[in-house]
């Protein structure tokens, strides 16, 4: 069974998050939704492993996380095995909100669409990060990708202090430092191990969505 979210106070490792993103997929590429969670408690360290500036993100995606394991510890525990028998069985109860907020703001689907937004944008900086020279601006790298992804689904407000919090980011020695795994050139060579799989999850979870018009719930 998925465990509790708060226990989770040890420092981040790329190495675990790697390891939960290779267990994410079946063999029939569904997406099994314990190891998603597992997978963003890894991304949810490295946010806080930062400090204070991706706080707006990680105390969100934390809610987002317990949502979905009360979902997996409950008694309907065995429609949530993987994405798509969640999407299957929430759609088939009527248990989303399709078109306007109503009685089901924290389901399943509107929950998971949330922190599969928030993934996009890891992805991208990640990538960016991944690619990136010792003269590489964290700020400018993290602000593009942000804008390519989160941005598109936040109101002005979100996104001005978003772009506020970019400026004081740390420079890339430290974004690798955090990620515990050793020199920068073992770090790229890890990130480029881990950021197929993360947009494979990314994808399949995607295209998911777009086949049953979930891309845009309220």
């Amino acid at each position: 069974m998925a465990g509790s979210v708060a226990s989770d106070d040890q420092k981040f490792c790329l190495t675990e998050v790697l390891d939960t993103f290779k267990l994410c997929l079946s063999e029939n590429k569904e997406v099994y939704l314990e190891q998603y969670v597992a997978g963003w408690r890894g991304l949810v360290k490295f946010l806080n492993s930062l400090g204070s500036v991706f706080g707006f993100i990680s105390k969100d995606a934390v809610n987002k996380i317990q949502v979905l394991v009360n979902y997996l510890n409950g008694e309907n525990g065995s429609q949530y095995i993987t994405v798509q028998s969640m999407v299957k069985y929430e759609l088939d109860n009527e248990l989303v909100d399709l078109t306007k907020r109503g009685s089901h703001p924290d389901s399943g689907c509107r929950t998971l669409l949330r922190l599969h937004r928030a993934l996009r944008w890891l992805e991208l900086f990640l990538e960016r990060l991944r690619t990136s020279t010792e003269e590489s601006k964290t700020s400018v790298m993290c602000a593009e990708s942000y804008n390519e992804s989160l941005a598109l689904h936040h109101p002005w407000v979100v996104r001005k202090a978003a772009g506020m919090a970019f400026l004081v980011l740390p420079g890339r020695p430290a974004f690798f430092e955090v990620m515990n795994v050793g020199p920068p050139e073992q770090v790229v060579a890890m990130l480029g191990e881990a950021l197929p799989l993360i947009s494979e999850v990314y994808q399949i979870t995607e295209e998911l969505y777009a086949q049953h018009l979930l891309l845009d719930l309220p």
